[in-house]
């Protein structure tokens, strides 16, 4: 804990200009701040003192004005400590008092100050009266100040942003922890001081329906003047009114149900986010408005059609991501539209059209944007705890969270969906009944106990109130390919029908993805905010110690293509599944935090990594999406290409088209092309037809690129399979192909050239493993966490095995039967012929193959099984063949001498 600090200067008396009573004070501007880290204002009654130390711009955090601990770590050490997650560059934890004067031009019969977020719970005085104390993390902090005489008035804030509750493991939920968001002390968002009359409107809940074209508004009135008003409602579609309707408030009125009907409305969706507005006024006897509240809302019907997820009576797909309060400048998420626009932009630009908020809640302004561009969001409690029910106080605050979370957001039509939290265990009772409690008060969305969960008994089958389901799997099989990808072979077939049979209720594949991407090293200097990328510093370091640097950007690439295609199996794969209605990526941009977890294709910032252009992420992760389903990856020369063309169309409305296919060589040469006839295409995934090609004309090995495409629209999607041919030429028999260590040792002291080929079981090394890193090599350190492959295409060795420099399916069997090579005892073999990417925990020097001269012999040391089953295993068979005809060749002249005592070393 930080020492009692005390900070000061001179106070500044800040004057407000003139208002009139009804319109609000901003309280943004210069506070005067005390960091109380003992915990003593209160006894010492520093409410009633004017501070003497330090000014802070509010809205703003401890952090902004670099107050608090800085950071020790020695970026030189690359541990878990500093690779847990961004620094901090200052850090506090615990009690701060903030303090401001104001002057107030007019008397206030009944004031509210209002403070937009607050981490995590703020007492208030003004003039050293208490107003109380508010705690909630998603929620504005309100205080009724009552009376106020016009003049001067001092406000002090006591926040306290310590646990107050127990809501998540080692502080990883997202409303509260330090991994992307920070624990900041302070406030964002607005502060004013309002200024209200005696009648209140203190909540506006808006219940459009859909089928009647009418909106119910539940208003909740305070009347202090126990007298009769008026109450005027109006409907607005942009700046017409539609709609309006009076009714009279009895005296002791404290809420009031009005429905108004409406003619002609226009729902909201994705693809046109038709937008109203609501204002509630409350007129005196002379028709005076006394208090006003108004909101947008939108009129939209979620369903459940036969298990799958209907919107307005179509059927939507969910194309989602997660945001993890990723916000590395500020440490908090954006509070003004402008910061929301660029997250919503940004996902739109890639396909997305929802997004979940995992464990937390996002700010008004979030709602507001993506109510206008047509997302669909999941917001959760605060809450990822795997001993739900323990803490009795815990589960009154988070009922209160939910309440406040329905009453500030509710009349969102974005607002769609709406959980208990993620990966929850504990009391499933205690979870259901809340469920039940919120979809009897609020109909108006979609509600689930937990987003998945580990908990024994459940996560396997809806819970009995879900209306909707997350989940990585059913009680009949996966539903995403990180239990699929390393255990079966690569297949363009499969998909989840029958681990999804059954469901009642929509599936969404729960945090889709996880692959990492190397550090983009580059991204150092884009934190000139409030974090400290010290994690991304101590890897380039480590990189710089180990000569590897010069390869960052290769390995950044190399493994962020790689990661593409798995992420594109992924969305396809649950596009071509009938009974699943949406996936959530984890992630399309990187979480920096939970052991650097950089699973995104875009960085922290919402930003491109160089990976993939939004137009082309598109083709897979769009409304209307081409597919083909196919058994394989690689084929020999003497069998047919069997595909079946299907159409995903989540359009929202039926497709009348042809689809045409073409399939082109690397170099552009067309070797099939055709078109199948039109159809009308419906909402869902539809079959269109099936090509079934010769491939005897393909006499050499080739890489083809297959494209399917939907005339006269942007519709298009591509796939590579990898041609060999079925008779390989016959080989000059001048290179010794062995997998034993004593023939491969003396041939090579008799100056020959070998490849040599050892048993996988006699390689001290790493287990092959085909996907990149899970989430995160520092959280789960125990998993084989390597990163895919780098290569030079150009390469001789690799003349008869097209190939990019970053691994595809063609090198599944490949990598999955290898032992990877750690290569750090050979500095002379900086390049490899097959390297493989270490994770940046590591940053060892790995391959499967390389080349070195030894003594008088020359030697292709291979890693990878290619001796063993070769007619069933037909890339094997092919490297096989590439390898030995290099080595046979007069290219094959390595330029590096390693000893036979230094090739032991790799060897059991």
């Amino acid at each position: 804990m930080m020492k009692k600090i005390f900070l000061s200067i001179s106070l500044s008396i800040l004057f407000l200009g003139v208002f009139a009573q009804s319109t609000p004070i901003s309280l943004k501007g210069k506070w005067q701040v005390r960091i109380d880290s003992l915990n003593v204002g209160t006894k010492e009654n520093w409410q009633n003192n004017l501070f003497s130390g330090q000014a802070i711009s509010l809205p703003g955090t401890l952090d902004d004005a670099k107050i608090g601990e800085t950071p020790t770590l020695d970026t030189s050490v690359l541990n878990k400590e500093i690779m847990t997650m961004l620094t901090r560059k200052h850090r506090y934890v615990g009690v701060a008092w903030y303090q401001r004067e104001i002057n107030l031009s007019n008397n206030i019969s009944n004031g509210e100050i209002f403070l937009e977020r607050v981490i995590w719970k703020t007492d208030c005085w003004i003039d050293g009266k208490y107003l109380g104390n508010q705690s909630s993390l998603i929620a504005p902090h309100k205080f009724n100040t009552g009376s106020l005489k016009a003049g001067k008035h001092t406000i002090v804030l006591k926040i306290d942003n310590s646990k107050q509750f127990d809501i998540s493991l080692r502080n990883m939920a997202h409303a509260y922890t330090d991994g992307t968001q920070i624990i900041w002390n302070g406030v964002i968002g607005s502060m004013r001081l309002t200024a209200e009359n005696d009648a209140v409107i203190k909540d506006l809940q808006v219940y459009p329906d859909l089928a009647t074209q009418s909106v119910n508004a539940k208003l909740a009135i305070e009347n202090k003047t126990r007298r009769k008003k008026n109450l005027l409602i109006k409907i607005w579609a942009g700046n017409k009114e539609i709609a309006s309707k009076t009714v009279s408030l009895a005296a002791n009125s404290s809420e009031s149900n009005t429905k108004i009907q409406l003619k002609n409305i226009k729902p909201w969706s994705e693809f046109n986010p038709q937008l109203y507005k609501i204002t509630a006024q409350i007129l005196d006897k002379k028709d005076k408005v006394i208090a006003e509240k108004q909101s947008q809302f939108g009129f939209r019907d979620l369903g459940n059609t036969d298990a799958h997820l209907s919107l307005n009576g179509k059927r939507i797909f969910l194309r989602g991501t997660l945001d993890c309060d990723i916000y590395p400048l500020e440490g908090h998420p954006p509070m003004e539209k402008t910061g929301w626009l660029k997250v919503f932009n940004t996902a739109k630009s890639y396909g997305l059209n929802h997004i979940r908020y995992h464990s937390w809640c996002p700010p008004e302004a979030a709602f507001e944007v993506a109510d206008s561009m047509g997302f669909y969001l999941q917001v959760e409690l605060p809450l990822w705890e795997l001993n739900v029910g323990k803490d009795k106080p815990t589960l009154a605050f988070l009922k209160t969270e939910a309440q406040k979370i329905l009453s500030n957001y509710g009349n969102h039509p974005s607002f769609c969906f709406f959980s208990m939290g993620n990966e929850l265990q504990g009391d499933f009772d205690w979870l259901n009944t809340l469920v039940a409690e919120l979809k009897k008060q609020d109909n108006r969305r979609f509600y689930t106990a937990t987003t998945f969960t580990f908990e024994k008994g459940h996560g396997r089958w809806p819970e009995p109130n879900d209306d909707y389901f997350v989940t990585q799997y059913t009680k009949k099989g996966w539903v995403r390919g990180q239990g699929v990808f390393n255990a079966e072979k690569p297949n363009f077939i499969t998909d989840y029908s029958k681990s999804v049979e059954g469901i009642p209720v929509p599936l969404v594949t729960h945090e889709v993805g996880q692959y990492s991407v190397f550090p983009n090293l580059k991204e150092i200097d884009k934190y000139t905010g409030v974090l400290e990328p010290l994690n991304f510093k101590a890897v380039k370091y480590d990189m710089q110690k180990k000569d590897l640097l010069q390869l960052a950007d290769s390995f950044t690439l190399a493994s962020g293509k790689f990661a593409i295609n798995l992420y594109k199996e992924e969305i396809e794969r649950a596009l071509k599944t009938n009974n699943i209605s949406g996936f959530q990526l984890l992630d399309l941009h990187d979480f920096p935090g939970q052991g650097t977890a950089l699973v995104g294709l875009l960085d922290a910032f919402w930003e491109s990594k160089g990976l993939i252009k939004p137009e082309n992420f598109r083709e897979f992760c769009s409304p209307v999406v081409p597919l083909l389903r196919f058994k394989k990856a690689s084929y020999l020369n003497n069998e047919n290409f069997k595909a079946t063309i299907q159409v995903s169309n989540f359009s929202g409305q039926k497709l009348d088209a042809a689809v045409n296919y073409e399939i082109t060589t690397k170099s552009g040469l067309i070797v099939f092309s055709g078109s199948l006839p039109k159809k009308e295409i419906d909402l869902g995934s539809s079959n269109l037809g099936e090509i079934n090609l010769d491939l005897s004309k393909i006499y050499k090995p080739e890489a083809l690129n297959i494209k399917v495409s939907i005339p006269h629209t942007v519709y298009q999607n591509h796939w590579t399979i990898w041609v060999y041919p079925s008779k390989q030429e016959t080989s000059k028999n001048n290179v010794l192909f062995t997998t034993s260590k004593e023939a491969a040792f003396k041939a090579l002291s008799e100056g020959k050239t070998v490849v040599f080929n050892p048993d996988t079981s006699q390689i001290i090394g790493v287990d092959g493993r085909f996907t990149s890193v899970f989430w995160s090599p520092v959280h789960f350190p125990d998993q084989p966490g390597t990163m895919g492959l780098l290569l030079n295409p150009q390469h001789p060795a690799l003349a008869a095995f097209p190939t990019e420099f970053y691994s595809n399916w063609q090198w599944w069997d490949l990598v999955t039967s290898s032992k990877t090579m750690i290569i750090d005892s050979l500095p002379e073999i900086s390049h490899p012929v097959v390297r493989v990417i270490d994770n940046f925990f590591k940053n060892r020097k790995m391959a499967d193959v390389i080349e070195a001269k030894v003594g008088n012999g020359k030697l292709i040391l291979c890693s990878m099984d290619i001796s063993h089953d070769l007619d069933n295993r037909i890339e094997a068979r092919q490297l096989k063949y590439s390898l030995m005809a290099y080595a046979d060749s007069e290219k094959f002249n390595p330029k590096v001498t390693i000893t036979q005592e230094q090739l032991s070393k790799l060897l059991k």
